[in-house]
């Protein structure tokens, strides 16, 4: 019975004394892309235009995406010189490009002539 007591206070001991463990990390493989991409051409003053309320446009579509029973779902709208990217959870269907080009057509202030197919 002693035995087993000193061999129970030498395990505490080494656990509070001994080498500190390395923190577990969190390792992630991602096969592909982690994101998905709409790239849709338009010009430079819509552009400005549109993006003046970015994340209204995210809820409004976000909105439209549901009302149409898509899974797909807009993350972030992301502007560069001449296009909008939309940022999305998963790669958009041919209708779920179509409810954000009808969007973006329809958006106030916004030229639509301007604007080409994603």
């Amino acid at each position: 019975m002693k035995r087993y007591v000193i061999e129970k206070i030498n395990q505490i001991n080494d656990i509070v004394k001994g080498t500190p463990k390395q923190k577990p990390c969190i390792q992630m493989t991602i096969k592909g892309p982690s994101y998905k991409q709409v790239i849709i051409p338009i010009g430079n003053e819509n552009n400005t235009k549109f993006m003046k309320n970015s994340s209204i446009h995210v809820m409004n579509l976000n909105r439209n995406l549901r009302n149409a029973k898509s899974e797909v779902l807009v993350d972030f709208i992301r502007s560069d010189p001449l296009e909008i990217t939309v940022v999305t959870n998963k790669v958009s269907l041919p209708s779920d490009l179509l409810i954000i080009e009808n969007y973006i057509k329809n958006s106030e202030n916004i030229d639509s002539s301007q604007v080409n197919l994603p």
